[in-house]
C-alpha cells in the first residue's frame, strides 16, 4: 500500500467513525431537541410523572387563579388541548391571559405540569412558532376569506396599491 492509499483508508476510517458517533448522539437525543412541547403533544405522548420538559402555548382566558401568595394556577392551551400548570414565585410583567408563554418544569400527572421557570412575552407579537403555525391553520380553516397572521390575532390584510 502506497502513501498516498495509507493516508486515504485513515483519513477515511476517521470520517465513517465521526458519521457514527454524530448518528449515535442524534439518535440519543431525538426526543429531546425539541425547544418545548405543546398541550396536545403532552396529551399524545403521555410522559411519565416526573419527566423535566417545557411546555408552550397560550395562557387560557379564565383559568387564572392564586393560591396562597406566591402560588399561581392558569391553563395552557393550544386551541386543542389544555394542559394545567402551576407555578409558585413571581409571574414576569408580561404574562396575561390569552398571550404567548412557556414554562419549564416536570409533569406531575395526565394534565398537572409544575413549572420553575415561567417565560412571557417580550412583545406584542411574540409567540410560540409552533404554536402561531397550529392557530393560522385553525383560524384559516374556519374562514374562507383572506386574512394575514401576525402571531398573536388576525387582522385583515389590505391589498397593495400600485402605479397602473
Amino acid at each position: 500500500m502506497t502513501r498516498k492509499h495509507r493516508r486515504l483508508a485513515i483519513i477515511s476510517a476517521a470520517g465513517f467513525t465521526l458519521a457514527i458517533a454524530v448518528g449515535l448522539i442524534l439518535f440519543a437525543l431525538r426526543d429531546s431537541i425539541v425547544f418545548f412541547y405543546g398541550p396536545t403533544e403532552i396529551a399524545e405522548k403521555a410522559p411519565p410523572r416526573g419527566t423535566r420538559l417545557r411546555i408552550g402555548g397560550l395562557v387560557k382566558r379564565g383559568s387564572l387563579t392564586y393560591r396562597g401568595s406566591s402560588t399561581v394556577v392558569f391553563a395552557v392551551t393550544d386551541l386543542k388541548h389544555d394542559i394545567e400548570v402551576s407555578y409558585t414565585g413571581l409571574l414576569p410583567d408580561l404574562f396575561r391571559e390569552g398571550q404567548g408563554v412557556v414554562a419549564e418544569g416536570t409533569v406531575e400527572g395526565p394534565d398537572l405540569f409544575h413549572a420553575d421557570t415561567v417565560l412571557a412575552k417580550h412583545d406584542e407579537r411574540y409567540m410560540p412558532k409552533d404554536v402561531a403555525d397550529k392557530l393560522k391553520q385553525q383560524a384559516l380553516g374556519a374562514t374562507k376569506e383572506p386574512r394575514a397572521w401576525n402571531g398573536a390575532s388576525l387582522q385583515e390584510t389590505p391589498q397593495p396599491v400600485g402605479p397602473n
